[in-house]
């Protein structure tokens, strides 16, 4: 359905349904609603819920299959494809869902959907708890919970979805489920991983960690061959207190970085440790013995303190482009082909992000939750940003044939990285029987695939 067919819906009776604002191109506040984070997409939908609670999700999917409205479901709206929104469709927006209930005895939380990671942080911050999400705070919770969560707390505590105790979700025939490992628990495990596939998730209860002992921040060390190999190696062998996303890339202009160094190949490590903080220390030292800092904000400091607020996104917003993989090592010749790929590779901001996992992620077994890839060591996201829509092709070409240069021959990906790949890139989320499961979960929860936005798993 199409833009030009919005005068026919009856809007009005929808309006009546939900407490929400219901927004269409003729009303104001539709072009900021509409906005995602990234650039190159200007989606026009034709109808926005802004949903208040699980109701007004019903409501809006009740509209939206009386009106053949196709639909999508926005949180945080970092999808690079687009996936939060549809042109000519009905965008449940849940932004509005920002309940927050901490409770610091038992050490858990109920949490909206549209609460971000850095406001939630920050929230439970003066209890000295915290959970672990990725390291961006203007990332939507239920996004990064539904895809896994690989972030700054992995090795220590897990991804996003080990902390994950329940979640309300309404399907996609309008049923408002309370699930978790007694109560429906096979939708139980396919949220956990499987993306947006399975319904609308309104409300989230998350565990919460003791953060009271806490060292970390930035550490930016010049970028060689051997100084990338050997944060990857420290890393990897380290205890699984610490946990590093390095970020090898152009010297961005941040206030706190010397202009001498600005577009210059660093390593940006986001260093968290998460124990004792004079171990800690001992451990972050050999960090800096590999090469002379280019800065160094690592320091005993509050968990959220990584979390800062972000300011608004220029307008217009740069795009990006990614590819994600998983990999066992980074040696020096792999460091050295990384390095030629950032001096060579067109677009003003381009990277290769290095997540370290073990511990705590391959505690768990690989079948129990959707988020199979327990065994891999470590996961690499190839990046470039650009700004020129004519830039697009050379991008994507370089991308993702540095990405094709790193793979090992170890299969996977991560479905919160994943971009335009199709089907093959979705199967390589979901291995083997994992795909099975949730193909078998989509026909039972979603067979006529509402919910297709996404890195979709058909109904099997």
């Amino acid at each position: 359905m199409t833009i030009q067919h919005t005068p026919t819906l009856d809007l009005a009776h929808l309006r009546e349904q939900v407490t929400g604002d219901v927004l269409t191109p003729d009303d104001d506040g539709y072009d900021d609603a509409r906005r995602l984070a990234y650039g190159g997409l200007d989606p026009r939908p034709a109808v926005i819920v802004r949903v208040r609670d699980a109701d007004d999700v019903r409501a809006a999917l009740a509209f939206a299959r009386e009106t053949g409205l196709e639909v999508a479901v926005r949180s945080g709206g970092h999808s690079s494809v687009g996936y939060g929104t549809s042109a000519g469709g009905l965008v449940v927006d849940v932004r509005g869902l920002t309940g927050l209930e901490v409770d610091p005895v038992r050490r858990v939380a109920w949490a909206g959907a549209g609460v971000t990671t850095g406001e939630y942080t920050a929230a439970v911050a003066p209890h000295g708890l915290a959970t672990g999400f990725g390291d961006m705070g203007t990332v939507g919770l239920s996004g990064i919970t539904l895809s896994g969560g690989v972030g700054l707390l992995a090795r220590k505590h897990g991804l996003t979805i080990d902390s994950l105790l329940a979640a309300e979700v309404v399907t996609a025939d309008g049923r408002v489920l309370t699930v978790d490992a007694e109560h429906h628990p096979d939708l139980f495990w396919g949220l956990r991983g499987g993306g947006g596939n399975l319904g609308v998730v309104t409300r989230l209860q998350l565990r919460l960690h003791d953060v009271r002992s806490f060292l970390g921040g930035l550490l930016v060390l010049p970028a060689t061959a051997p100084v990338v190999a050997g944060v990857v190696d420290l890393a990897l062998r380290a205890p699984r207190e610490l946990t590093v996303i390095a970020s090898v890339m152009p010297c961005p202009p941040m206030p706190f970085l010397p202009p001498e160094a600005h577009g210059r190949p660093v390593v940006l490590a986001t260093v968290a440790w998460a124990g004792d903080p004079d171990e800690g220390r001992r451990v972050v030292d050999g960090l800096r013995a590999l090469g002379t800092p280019v800065a160094d904000l690592v320091a005993p400091q509050p968990y959220a303190a990584l979390f800062p607020q972000m300011p608004a996104p220029p307008d217009p917003a740069p795009s990006a482009l990614g590819r994600t993989l998983l990999r066992d090592s980074v040696d020096e010749a792999t460091a050295g082909q990384v390095l030629d790929w950032i001096a060579a590779s067109p677009g003003p901001m381009r990277v290769v992000q290095v997540r370290v996992l073990g511990g705590a992620v391959a505690d768990v077994p690989p079948d129990a939750t959707a988020y199979a890839h327990r065994d891999a060591p470590m996961m690499l996201n190839v990046a470039s940003m650009y700004t020129d829509p004519g830039d697009r092709a050379a991008v994507h070409v370089a991308v993702t044939a540095m990405a094709d240069r790193l793979r090992q021959g170890r299969p996977g990906a991560y479905v919160a990285f994943l971009g335009d790949e199709g089907p093959d890139g979705v199967r390589a989320a979901y291995p083997g029987g994992t795909w099975d499961r949730l193909a078998a979960l989509k026909r039972r929860y979603d067979p006529e695939n509402v919910f297709h936005l996404n890195q979709n798993v058909p109904p099997a």
